[in-house]
């Protein structure tokens, strides 16, 4: 066990502080047993922090010690000593608390998250004068998750250089204002092909005449911006014309979810958060899934059918980029939130509109042009991994699953990056 005092400078009207600190293996009992000691002697506790790294604590208490400074550093050390933890008092002026403006999160995902990843990232943060105030892990796997509570920073300025240090070192990281922000009900808006499932429905649809290829080779010009989408819709759908109306149930059948949508959906409503899906699909497989998923509100285009058959065309006005995100600002007004508590999550060229309007864009897995304009990218195949952007961690959601009895089952950690 180690001692280190040292006096800082003082003021007649700076406040006396003394600074305990201990360190070492954590067990029950310690805070306990350290505040327990100290509370013998007349003194005003000013701030407390605690953090545990496998196993290893450290532990502050900072302290108004009037005229008992001896005292507490005589009771500090034998506190210590009995708990076999390294002592460190500092005698000093001031409660220590920095002003606490620019408040920001940067959340940063990796498949492998590398040493040299974080190093620029925390070195960006200094760049930028702003100061790490607290570190947090949210996750382990299927991807390795660290949160960065940062003050001081101009979220705007942070986000763009850090999207570099991301497309540099092949990670994920999201900027977004902290403090109160942060927390509260949201509305979240998913897309749904290729983002809540893994195909692109019509695709489905269109394998069942024969035209799957044709109509794949649209969907990809469409979502990477290269065609107007209601017209390429419209196209598409005449492919589709004369298919008997049964073939809807079978691409129900055959829908996938990606992996983690329902970790998703169902730790979002545990929140009491609105959930919403927007597509420039079909209701006939967007509304089916919304049900199954308990999801609150559901937009898409709607397919004619006449005497039990596709006619090739859609009912009443195409959901394209514009009218995903004014289906976004509908939503929010009907829940009563601002755009300011709503986040967005796409991958196609159509959802830039609602990615811009959300106060948080996503772009899941997307299209390059998405990626260059979104807030901010997620390169991972798990659609949970959104929660993290959140603030909520592995363990958290976890232990929900668990207290209500749902079965999870952990993902498989890929092997390489993106």
């Amino acid at each position: 066990m180690t001692e280190e005092s040292r006096t800082h400078g003082t003021s007649g009207t700076d406040v006396h502080t003394l600074s305990v600190t201990v360190t070492g293996d954590d067990r029950p009992g310690v805070t306990g047993t350290l505040l327990g000691a100290l509370s013998g002697v007349d003194a005003e506790v000013l701030d407390i922090q605690q953090v545990v790294v496998h196993g290893h604590l450290t532990l502050t208490v900072l302290l108004r010690p009037g005229a008992h400074v001896d005292q507490l550093r005589d009771a500090a050390a034998v506190a210590a000593h009995r708990l076999g933890l390294t002592l460190t008092v500092v005698e000093g002026t001031g409660d220590n608390a920095r002003p606490r403006q620019g408040r920001a999160a940067v959340v940063v995902l990796g498949a492998p998250l590398s040493a040299d990843a974080v190093s620029l990232v925390t070195s960006q943060i200094a760049l930028h004068g702003a100061n790490i105030d607290r570190i947090r892990r949210l996750s382990r796997y299927p991807v390795t998750t660290v949160e960065f509570d940062v003050s001081g920073a101009d979220v705007p300025s942070l986000r763009r250089d850090m999207a570099l240090v991301a497309a540099s070192e092949a990670i994920d990281i999201a900027v977004a204002p902290g403090g109160l922000a942060r927390r509260g009900r949201r509305l979240v808006v998913l897309d749904v092909d290729s983002t809540l499932i893994q195909q692109e429905v019509i695709e489905l649809l269109a394998a069942h005449c024969g035209r799957e290829a044709e109509v794949a080779q649209v969907t990809a010009r469409a979502m990477a911006g290269e065609l107007d989408f209601e017209e390429s819709l419209r196209a598409r759908v005449e492919t589709l014309a004369g298919l008997p109306a049964t073939v809807l149930d079978e691409v129900r059948a055959a829908v996938e979810l990606t992996p983690g949508a329902r970790t998703l959906v169902r730790t979002l409503k545990r929140l009491g958060f609105t959930v919403g899906l927007v597509s420039g699909g079909f209701i006939e497989i967007v509304g089916d899934l919304a049900s199954e998923l308990g999801i609150d509100h559901a937009r898409a285009n709607q397919l004619e059918i006449v005497d039990g058959h596709l006619t090739g065309r859609v009912v009443g006005d195409v959901v394209d980029r514009a009218g995903k995100a004014h289906a976004l600002r509908e939503f929010a007004a009907q829940e009563g939130l601002p755009l300011s508590r709503t986040v967005a999550i796409g991958d196609g060229a159509n959802d830039l509109d609602m990615l811009d309007a959300a106060g948080l864009g996503v772009a899941f897995n997307a299209k390059p042009i998405v990626q260059e304009q979104a807030q901010t990218s997620v390169n991972v195949p798990y659609l949970d991994s959104v929660l993290y952007l959140l603030g909520i961690s592995r363990e958290e959601i976890e232990e929900a699953d668990i207290d209500d009895g749902t079965p999870t089952q952990a993902p498989p950690v890929p092997h390489h990056g993106h």
